[in-house]
């Protein structure tokens, strides 16, 4: 929605969808994208994560990234020779991020959508998923239908904003821009479920006792992936092999066994999210 306000300024909403079908208009502060080389002179690689949505980017208390998506990122800036700088953002900022050059990379459990592919490239998958309700035990949420006259919680720029506020408009959303604050007003009682992406909300209702995941799968079956700017080829094809290659060792089959076992024990089975060498 940042990104839309900035464009309505001077464009209707009309005439922007035809501009960017047609490529004819650029996002507002763009900035021109570090290619590959320059990343690799720099000494230094800027991914953005999440530092709030656990076990997936997070940071630790003592001030550290961790997380499914940080262990990837720091194997690519071992590949690559350089080092990692990590930037916190939220779920709404992760095309703004790219599309003025705050990060190189974006790895916050980023679904791959087509109206996202319009503004970022993004590279072969490394995760799947579909959307997910978490709601307090007593008083359930099995079904959507049930959600029709009750609160859901959903966080900003999300697939599931876009998910309910297409197929099922009839349900109330409470939206925040940090998922912290949206699984606090979960817990305080401000809303009757949350939904996100259903491999965080069966983590955190394994860690938060009272709540339960009514809602296991809902939606189509999305995947999860790097994106850069549009146009940064160098980089994205760089990032495409690499994702090749560690598949060939079964990279993100240890990523979580590293990051999510911990969290989900004998729950899920890592076959249900990992995507390894960015095949399906």
């Amino acid at each position: 929605m940042k990104l839309f306000t900035l464009f309505t300024r001077k464009l209707s909403a009309l005439a922007l969808a035809g501009a960017l079908v047609a490529g004819a208009v650029s996002l507002p502060g763009a900035a021109d994208a570090r290619p590959l080389d320059e990343v690799k002179a720099s000494g230094e690689i800027v991914i953005g994560v999440f530092s709030d949505k656990a076990p997936f980017g997070y940071v630790d208390t003592d001030g550290a990234y961790q997380g499914y998506d940080v262990y990837f990122g720091n194997r690519l800036a071992k590949d690559l020779g350089v080092k990692v700088k990590y930037v916190s953002v939220d779920p709404a900022s992760r095309v703004e991020f790219l599309v003025t050059d705050k990060v190189d990379v974006i790895l916050a459990n980023f679904t791959v959508t087509k109206e996202r592919a319009e503004k970022v490239d993004f590279a072969l998958p490394y995760m799947k998923v579909a959307l997910g309700v978490v709601s307090p035990e007593n008083a359930l949420v099995k079904d959507v239908k049930e959600l029709k006259g009750k609160t859901l919680i959903i966080a900003k720029g999300t697939t599931a904003e876009t998910y309910f506020e297409k197929n099922h408009p009839e349900v109330k959303l409470q939206k925040y821009d940090q998922y912290a604050d949206a699984y606090n007003a979960l817990l305080d009682g401000r809303g009757d479920a949350f939904s996100t992406d259903n491999t965080e909300v069966l983590a955190w209702a394994i860690v938060n006792k009272g709540f339960k995941v009514g809602i296991t799968s809902l939606g189509e079956l999305d995947t999860i992936a790097p994106a850069v700017q549009k146009g940064n080829k160098e980089l994205l094809a760089w990032i495409n092999d690499e994702i090749v290659k560690l598949g060939g060792e079964q990279f993100f089959h240890k990523d979580y066994a590293e990051t999510l076992a911990p969290v989900y024990g004998n729950t899920s089975n890592p076959d249900d999210l990992v995507v390894e060498g960015g095949r399906l």
